[in-house]
């Protein structure tokens, strides 16, 4: 079996797949995307790092690949649903840069304070700026962590041992579990007027990216100090800039850009901005870590079939996933749909197994289920392997029961999630032999086909409610590829689930809600775990 290796890797790493009997690697960094395209499908499988784009284009050249590993966290350059498609395992390493991403975080927070890289310039240059860069103590002073995550918290511990007053904001952590770490937790606006230094640790999602805007600049207090290890975007630079400019911040120190490299960006010109290149996982320990678990990942893989940190596949192989595979392609939908319908930290998901499932062990369908139900926040830090702990390190309580009684279905998945303002809950079953659906949400039924793009809208059970939602999309050349339609037991509200071939814009959907029979719509996507 053959290995290609296309970004840097550690050669301890290197060196590891040459002694593996049975298997050839070839290192060949640096490849254009057609010479990529053109080698691909000689390779079982493929080991990369930021730079490597593993496109659709580029999955369907390769016949033989078999396994994708990522000597890192981040998954941005992996098209992973188009990986599940052609059958191909997406592994990363969670673990190997947790510490040294946290550590950079807290140097860029002590060089911002004191002022170490313009006072290295300076001397460089010449001149003795002593006065003009004078700095600051952090000692008593306050610093807000964005995103209680695996290297938030770290980030977290390693400030209160300098002394440092800490508020966090993760709306997707259980507040009493930040609280039992020692934390307050507070609001973002609270986290904005309360901190004198702001450290950004949270995935990109749709919902961080452009996050600290100019708004957020607004809220803060003057003269904060603002530090981003985390993942370009999150922060609108344009608005950065604005912000220091007009004093509004007195600092930032940035690992991460929107574009990578900045190229001329106005921010690199100002003398108050620090930065360094995309450096949080850049330490001789991370790479040697990152290479070493993703070649014994890779090795175990393509040799004896064990999937390791995958995050596209259960942690199950041979004859057991493809009888499980049914399930556990339902439970990541229902995972993936729960926080779509609530607000607020998660505390608690029972999940209930009731009637037939053939005597299977469904720990991995349980796992599926909290993966899905992670995977919008945390992105590219759950898998298969580690989604229990992450719930657990959130403070969320999971339960799972099963029970061979059934009334309607022959089998029957159930999960009910409790947060910190509400419940809800999702059921699905099986048609036929692999077809799943969606045959309950709360009080309503019906029989929906989780699809990519998708909207759920409660209205009025009259005449005319559901015609006025298709003339309104349809005024806006968006198709309804399917519609399902369920109702409230007991009520006079439908629930409505469309499937539309884009995703309905920002605008559709606010005019959607003023339709006069509609009281509310909820766009949906199901792009990171239609099975």
């Amino acid at each position: 079996m053959k290995v290609l290796v296309s970004d840097n890797l550690g050669q301890v790493g290197i060196e590891m797949l040459e002694a593996e009997e049975g298997l050839t690697v070839d290192v060949r960094t640096g490849l254009a995307p057609d010479v990529l395209a053109e080698i691909i499908g000689d390779y079982d499988g493929l080991i990369i790092r930021s730079a490597t784009r593993v496109t659709e284009d580029l999955l369907v050249r390769a016949n033989r690949l078999k396994v994708v590993g990522r000597a890192g966290i981040g998954l941005d350059n992996v098209d992973i649903p188009a990986a599940t498609r052609h059958g191909v395992v997406v592994m990363n390493t969670p673990d190997g840069n947790v510490i040294t991403t946290a550590e950079h975080a807290i140097a860029m927070l002590m060089a911002l304070a004191r002022n170490v890289p313009q006072g290295t310039a300076s001397l460089r240059s010449g001149r003795w700026d002593k006065k003009r860069l004078q700095g600051r103590e952090i000692f008593g002073k306050t610093l807000g962590v964005i995103g209680f995550g695996k290297i938030g918290s770290i980030v977290a511990d390693r400030a209160r041992g300098l002394r440092l007053d800490v508020v966090v904001y993760d709306p997707h952590v259980n507040p009493a579990h930040i609280a039992s770490a020692g934390f307050e937790s507070v609001d973002l606006e609270t986290l904005y007027r309360r901190a004198n230094f702001i450290t950004i640790h949270v995935p990109k999602l749709k919902d961080t990216i452009g996050l600290i805007d100019r708004a957020a600049f607004a809220q803060m207090k003057d003269g904060v100090m603002l530090i981003n290890c985390s993942r370009g975007g999150i922060v609108k630079e344009d608005d950065l800039h604005e912000a220091m400019t007009a004093g509004k911040v007195a600092g930032a120190a940035l690992d991460v850009f929107e574009t990578e490299p900045p190229g001329d960006s106005p921010l690199i010109g100002l003398d108050h901005l620090i930065c360094t290149p995309h450096l949080g996982a850049s330490t001789r320990e991370a790479q040697s870590n990152v290479a070493v678990a993703v070649v014994k990942q890779m090795i175990a893989f393509l040799k004896d079939g064990a999937v390791i940190n995958a995050v596209n596949v259960p942690s199950v192989t041979g004859d057991l996933l493809v009888r499980l595979r049914p399930f556990l392609r339902l439970g990541s939908q229902i995972g993936c749909l729960m926080p779509q319908l609530v607000t607020g930290p998660i505390k608690e998901v029972a999940i209930e197994y009731t009637g037939d499932f053939q005597g299977l062990d469904l720990a991995p369908v349980t796992t599926a289920i909290i993966k899905g139900i992670l995977t919008p926040t945390v992105k590219d830090d759950v898998n298969s392997v580690n989604a229990a702990v992450l719930a657990k390190e959130r403070g969320i309580k999971v339960t799972a029961t099963t029970s061979s009684e059934s009334d309607e279905f022959i089998n029957l998945i159930t999960a009910r999630v409790v947060t910190t303002e509400m419940e809800s809950r999702v059921a699905g079953t099986i048609y036929g032999k692999q077809d799943s659906r969606i045959v309950r949400v709360n009080n309503f039924r019906l029989e929906m086909i989780p699809m990519a793009h998708m909207a759920l809208i409660h209205n009025v059970d009259k005449p005319g409610a559901i015609g006025s939602i298709g003339t309104t999309l349809g005024n806006h050349d968006i198709n309804i590829g399917r519609m399902q339609v369920g109702q409230e037991e007991e009520g006079h509200r439908n629930i409505v689930f469309l499937s539309t071939d884009t995703a309905i814009p920002i605008d559709v959907l606010e005019e959607l809600r003023r339709l006069p029979m509609v009281k509310s719509v909820t766009p949906l996507e199901f792009l990171e775990c239609r099975g």
